[in-house]
């Protein structure tokens, strides 16, 4: 699948940054101590090349975003550091202490590198920590351009990408066409797509599909988000928060118990479900409109029809007038266990 792209291209990089520290050490090696000392190099090679993979691999969660604002931080707290290192602090240390301390020089190097280190560091801290809005007041009138026109992207969970119409969604123009997929919802629907459950691995399939026309698609840009997946449901769903955090996204979903969590926690969300809520058509009695009668209802006079979405129409007298579509008035409604029952009449306009 095309989503799998992106592991194997890490994956080569890996490799290709292994041989490369390997040659290296190789050859400082031969030409530093000669033939005997290659096993040298090479082990060398092998150690630097594993320290740096296990730093990428602890910051998968590390985004470009997130490296650029560290890296702004990063330079303000050493421009901090420069400042008050113009103070010479060190050398009223060693004027106080100047019977204590044999070697000045150590003194002023360990005071300089202590301080822009801690001061490098805390500005990486509060920068990561910081908000857009914090920057513009840093830097004033300037703003992330980018972000403007873009917006936000929408991270999805597995329940809306194996629902597949999640394309469809995204083609009216409501939501950004920048699609975020955490890793372990890619996992699970992979999972999913391999189940011995034929109705699992339908939706899991379906899910593969949606995500790979998405892929396709020139005016959808989809990436996947470097999470790793979790055992139980309330793990998830603090991964699914934290995802969308580090990657400035809103959350896309249909889970209510997600929704909420997300709201408690002052995540975006935007639930699918609330949407479908607001889009309900209201029937109040008295209304009058078109309904096609399907069916017979419990009573032998009774017709039923549905309204576009699904609600369950009861016609009084509309039994003989099945297949056809007829002018109703709505009487009264009743809320049951299985929804919203409406009760009608024919209209007195209609020649029936």
């Amino acid at each position: 699948m095309g989503l799998t792209r992106t592991n194997t291209s890490i994956n080569v990089a890996r490799a290709l940054y292994v041989l490369i520290c390997l040659l290296s050490g190789l050859t400082v090696a031969f030409y530093a101590g000669g033939s005997d000392y290659l096993w040298v190099g090479a082990v060398c090679g092998m150690l630097l090349a594993s320290f740096f993979i296990l730093v990428e691999n602890l910051m998968k969660q590390f985004t470009l975003r997130g490296f650029s604002t560290a890296t702004f931080g990063l330079l303000v707290g050493l421009f901090c550091a420069w400042l008050v290192s113009l103070v010479n602090i060190p050398d009223l240390i060693i004027i106080l202490f100047d019977d204590l301390i044999r070697q000045p020089e150590a003194v002023v190097l360990g005071f300089n590198v202590a301080l822009f280190a801690s001061l490098g560091f805390l500005g990486i801290i509060l920068a990561l920590r910081g908000s857009k809005d914090e920057f513009a007041l840093i830097i004033p009138y300037v703003r992330f351009r980018q972000d403007a026109p873009a917006g936000r992207p929408v991270l999805v969970d597995v329940d809306i990408v194996v629902d597949g119409r999640l394309e469809e969604l995204l083609a009216t123009g409501f939501l950004e066409k920048t699609v975020v997929v955490p890793r372990f919802v890619l996992t699970e629907i992979e999972e999913m797509a391999r189940s011995n459950s034929v109705a699992i691995r339908a939706r899991g399939q379906r899910g593969i599909d949606c995500l790979d026309h998405l892929k396709q698609s020139s005016e959808i840009r989809l990436t996947i988000h470097d999470s790793d997946g979790l055992a139980s449901e309330e793990e998830r769903a603090a991964k699914l928060l934290a995802a969308a955090t580090v990657a400035g996204a809103k959350l896309l979903t249909s889970s209510e118990a997600v929704a909420k969590l997300a709201r408690i926690q002052g995540v975006d969300v935007l639930n699918v479900a609330d949407l479908a809520r607001a889009m309900k058509q209201e029937i109040l009695i008295g209304q009058s409109m078109e309904l096609e009668i399907v069916k017979e209802g419990k009573e032998e006079h009774q017709g039923v029809g549905y309204t576009e979405d699904g609600v369950m129409i009861v016609v009084n007298q509309g039994s003989r007038l099945i297949g056809t579509t007829q002018q109703v008035i709505v009487m009264s409604t009743i809320e049951t266990s299985n929804g919203l029952i409406i009760f009608s009449e024919i209209s007195q306009d209609e020649g029936v």
